[in-house]
């Protein structure tokens, strides 16, 4: 028809893109996907962690011997009584001595290993494997090795100190057991090591080369670059090796001297750390409940130990990012 100007329709409003399909593919997921990959920490927290924690606390709460039905609920007479001990208080103090002797030794030792075995050496693959192998070798070997080692009379040490008219040292029995232990902790360097060997190979190189151009020592890189790049490694070595030390238990009890039957006797009073205190309180006394008070206080005292620990990163603890505020 004359005169009719046909115009073309708008068009409709097109549909949006259609998700990638990496994205269609995780899409389809539901919630209850999650739940069904994390159920087994969850339920291996509840019924390893969570119900024996709650048991403890209740037990703590009784004077339950471990064997007898005839038990009572004391309420929190236990911890009352654990205020008034001197033993376990004593026993606490020597596990901090220890912890404040050996976690800085582990750290420096760790880094100082690291730092060496970080160079250009001739079979320095070996060289790690040698000092890696002692932290793989079980506790109860360790201890029994060592235990020979510093035997009085058959002894490595003493047979080495003899050597330099150093008379025979009584290791096994105090004061000398401390530092025995100490000697035995330190010997298990291995995993420290590495750890700190792959925070040294993740620095940039181009910072330390940089630093050295601009006229810094050797100890300067290491101290104002190095370190910082790997005091988050740092402060992971110190509170798990705070955590560790606190626990010690099987090393001291090992060590100690055997009578003709080979029976252990008595843990050196240098040497009896807490959680011996606590093992003696279980199996030795019979006092289950009065041993669950103990291990609940340690647990707080550890907590807050390590709380503070990680308040004080701050302080020295340099992250690439920064850190949302508390």
């Amino acid at each position: 028809m004359a005169g009719v100007v046909l115009q073309k329709a708008p068009a409709r409003d097109r549909p949006a893109d259609p998700l990638p399909s990496s994205s269609r593919r995780w899409s389809r997921y539901s919630g209850r996907t999650f739940y069904l990959f994390v159920s087994p920490w969850v339920v291996g927290f509840l019924l390893l962690t969570a119900v024996p924690l709650g048991y403890a606390f209740a037990m703590s709460l009784t004077n339950f011997d471990g064997s007898s039905s005839l038990w009572r609920w004391v309420g929190f007479d236990n911890y009352v009584e654990l205020l008034q001990d001197s033993d376990a208080w004593a026993s606490l103090a020597r596990t901090v001595a220890y912890t404040a002797i050996v976690v800085p030794l582990s750290v420096a030792f760790s880094l100082g290993l690291a730092v060496l075995l970080n160079r250009r050496l001739r079979a320095v693959g070996l060289f790690r494997t040698i000092f890696f192998l002692p932290s793989v070798v079980p506790v109860v070997a360790t201890a029994i090795m060592w235990k020979l080692v510093f035997n009085r009379d058959s002894g490595l040490v003493n047979a080495i100190l003899e050597r330099f008219g150093v008379g025979a040292v009584t290791w096994l029995v105090d004061p000398a057991a401390f530092y025995a232990l100490i000697i035995l902790t330190l010997w298990g360097l291995g995993t420290g090591m590495i750890i700190m060997l792959a925070a040294l190979q993740g620095v940039p190189v181009e910072l330390e080369e940089a630093a050295v151009v601009d006229g810094a020592s050797r100890w300067r890189v290491f101290r104002h670059v190095t370190v910082p790049m790997i005091s988050p490694v740092i402060f992971f070595q110190v509170v798990t090796g705070v955590i560790t030390s606190f626990q010690v238990l099987v090393q001291p009890m090992l060590l100690a001297e055997t009578n003709s039957i080979g029976a252990m006797k008595d843990v050196p009073t240098s040497t009896h750390l807490y959680m011996v205190q606590v093992y003696q309180e279980y199996f030795a006394n019979q006092r289950f409940g009065y041993g669950s008070a103990m291990l609940w206080v340690f647990f707080v005292i550890i907590l807050v130990i390590t709380l503070l620990v990680q308040r004080s990163s701050r302080l020295w603890v340099y992250y690439e990012v920064d850190r949302e505020s508390d």
